[in-house]
């Protein structure tokens, strides 16, 4: 995207807008954009300071990786400077940890907002968290040198930032849970064989590919897309007698729109 004035620049986020188009960056690309709890919360106020016109959010990391994941350095006695370590958290009452990985998980919700369509643009690491990170868009197109893992298990641990839930519903159950049991690597052909990537391309032209989509999706009118995300995102928990009449009331809508009827 354009070079623009930053909407947002703070703990390894920069948020810049052009037109309906918003660019979040991840931009500590000398750790390979590991996570912290700073960059999570600027994530989360990056979605809070979205202006409203905005359809499209592209979500990119700099350099050789989109994000390895956790900065381990959480899991230190020190921890993040004026962070309480991980180990401290799990020492303390349990509704506080629930309440602060409920925090944490803000930052991967609200990607997919009706209001919007998110891609999610991964090129080398995208692991554990930065895995769930692009788990969290709604598309994703991926460079040839990709490399997916989830390897929270591997520590001990489990994927708790929203990333479980569109992995089963990407891949399935069984996939999903040899994924992220064994940790393994997924690379570029089996990630768009599987469905985790719509388009893979060569490293040199990810960003072209996305300014493309990009234009493709705000090229549409808006309601129209809005209305479509939403009868697409609730058609696995409906029934299909459940499904027919969500579009017919889609449909109404639209129709009532563009004949200029308003309630």
């Amino acid at each position: 995207m354009t070079s623009l004035d930053p909407v947002l620049d703070k703990d390894g986020v920069r948020l810049t807008v052009e037109d309906a188009v918003a660019t979040v960056t991840l931009t500590n690309p000398a750790k390979r954009n590991a996570q912290s709890p700073a960059l999570w919360r600027a994530l989360t106020e990056a979605g809070r300071v979205l202006p409203g016109d905005v359809r499209v959010v592209v979500l990119r990391g700099e350099g050789k990786s989109f994000s390895a994941g956790l900065d381990r350095q959480a899991f230190t006695p020190e921890g993040f400077d004026g962070e309480p370590s991980f180990l401290d958290m799990a020492r303390g009452p349990e509704a506080e940890l629930d309440a602060t990985i409920a925090e944490y998980q803000e930052a991967f919700t609200w990607w997919r907002r009706n209001d919007l369509v998110s891609i999610a643009t991964v090129q080398g690491h995208a692991i554990g968290a930065g895995f769930q990170l692009a788990l969290a868009c709604d598309l994703r197109i991926v460079a040839e040198d990709v490399q997916f893992a989830m390897r929270e298990t591997s520590l001990g641990l489990v994927p708790d930032l929203t990333g479980t839930h569109p992995l089963v519903n990407l891949v399935g159950y069984a996939r999903a849970l040899e994924i992220c049991a064994t940790g393994r690597f997924v690379h570029a052909e089996e990630a768009e064989r599987t469905g985790l990537a719509n388009l893979v391309v060569p490293a040199d032209q990810l960003d072209a590919a996305v300014r493309d989509l990009a234009a493709a999706l705000v090229s549409a009118p808006r309601d129209a897309v809005v209305e479509t995300k939403a009868l697409l995102a609730g058609a696995v928990s409906r029934t299909y007698e459940e499904q027919r009449t969500a579009e017919r009331a889609a449909q109404g809508r639209r129709l009532r729109d563009l004949a200029g009827i308003t309630d």
